[in-house]
């Protein structure tokens, strides 16, 4: 682990590579910290710049995050990333259409001179696009090298000692673990015959790891999330993370049903239904993307509601999960849950929720949190899952907790611990050059 202390934090670049640079919650997010580094705007909705680290007595009195621990400065954050469309970034955000063209204009030049690296694709993983801007070639073993090489350039290019990898793509189809994701050994020999099982999402995984660069996995493809690559990431001392942001609907249903379990509100039935017009919603449009999405959202009330242990409250309810592609609705999702509750006596209620919300306004902000606080994982010398991170994710790897406020306890209290490092690592430091300055 190397000295992390203030003037580090000050002095350090942070690269951030996005797979899928040019999608709408990619180039919201870059368009967002730079209006914020212009001091147009604040970072509403990210954890790391306005939150502050639980004190054991009250959450939210502490001190804030962002100078709890030494989070890389937004100042000093450079952006990258691979797409399969040739566009800049400035291009892509015009045709998303979740900020306002005054906004863009405000960062038009800086966001001009970001350029998607070409991308990964396969047609079998994405029924719904086509891509355009990709590597020439479909030897994975040589997409895993120059996904490699692209990672070691940017560094260079922009003289960056640290990175990290986040996947803000499309949803890849729905893949069972399979023998070939079980152990490293058979995973890089299925990557050298080229196995069809071996996704997009996988081998940037693998080249990220490879080059002991952490890796976040914002969508619910398997990537990361195998046997294989959680090995990988352990022996490379490298953290991994994911799966599937939790932005809109997952969000509530992460903080409204702790709320029945806490008062032992029994629950009949939860049906969500999701309007979405934007890119994501027309690849979810795809059953077979859809069933990857409707897998995740679908394991949270278990997780949470434990059947097992509270049979008579939540031992036979009905969970249904849908989302409609809509093109009107853009990226301003509509969320809606229709929930049948009984209480006394079993008598029975209802809770209705419309969510207007918008995806990438929502997502922005978790991308922002996720980059920093991984990179002070890999700091602080963690590797393999981090579960502290679930309180991103709906589907959180390595963890089954889904209530959202045990998440967030979970998350401060890992903050803590990385803090009793980082203070541990000062004091050895300091040290050290206490007693060199004491032989001189």
């Amino acid at each position: 682990m190397k000295r992390i202390d203030a003037q580090d934090k000050l002095a350090r670049k942070l690269g951030v590579l996005i797979v899928g640079l040019n999608g709408a919650v990619s180039t919201t997010f870059v368009a967002g910290v730079m209006a914020i580094r212009k001091g147009v705007a604040e970072p509403v909705g990210s954890l790391a710049q306005m939150g502050r680290i639980d004190n054991g007595r009250s959450n939210g009195d502490g001190e804030p995050i962002r100078e709890f621990v030494p989070l890389a400065s937004l100042d000093n954050l450079v952006f990258g990333g691979w797409d399969i469309r040739d566009e800049n970034c400035y291009e892509s955000a015009i045709s998303a259409g979740v900020l306002n063209k005054e906004d863009l204009r405000r960062v038009q030049t800086e966001l001009e001179q970001i350029k998607p690296m070409r991308g990964v694709f396969d047609r079998n993983y994405v029924k719904n696009l086509a891509g355009s801007w990709t590597k020439n070639t479909q030897d994975k073993s040589l997409i895993v090298n120059k996904l490699r090489q692209d990672i070691r350039d940017f560094k260079a290019r922009n003289k960056l000692e640290d990175v990290v990898v986040i996947w803000l793509a499309s949803t890849e189809v729905h893949k069972p673990v399979l023998r070939i994701h079980e152990r490293l050994e058979d995973f890089e020999k299925a990557i050298e015959g080229n196995h069809a099982d071996i996704s997009p999402c996988m081998l940037y995984a693998y080249a990220a790891i490879a080059e002991n660069t952490p890796f976040i996995n914002g969508a619910p493809n398997l990537g990361p999330d195998i046997p294989a690559l959680i090995d990988y990431s352990r022996r490379k001392g490298v953290p991994i993370a994911g799966k599937d942001m939790k932005t809109g609907q997952t969000l509530l249903k992460t903080a409204i049903a702790p709320m029945l379990k806490a008062r032992m509100l029994g629950l009949r039935g939860w049906y969500s239904i999701n309007i979405l017009g934007n890119g994501d919603g027309c690849v979810l449009d795809d059953p077979q993307s859809f069933k990857a999405k409707q897998e995740s959202k679908l394991s949270v009330l278990d997780g949470i509601l434990k059947p097992g242990q509270h049979s008579a409250l939540y031992g036979n309810f009905h969970h249904k999960v849908c989302i409609d592609y809509y093109p009107p609705s853009g990226d301003n999702k509509e969320s809606w849950d229709n929930i049948d509750i009984f209480g006394w006596l079993g008598y029975p209620m209802q809770i209705k929720i419309d969510f207007l919300c918008r995806d990438s306004i929502l997502a922005a902000p978790i991308v922002l949190d996720l980059a920093l606080f991984m990179d002070l994982a890999r700091r602080c010398g963690l590797s393999g899952v981090q579960e502290w991170l679930s309180f991103y994710f709906k589907s959180p790897m390595g963890s089954s907790e889904h209530d959202l406020f045990a998440q967030l306890r979970n998350l401060n209290d890992a903050l803590r611990s990385m803090k009793t490092i980082i203070s541990s690592a000062e004091e050895e430091s300091g040290s050290r050059l206490m007693s060199n300055e004491m032989r001189l």
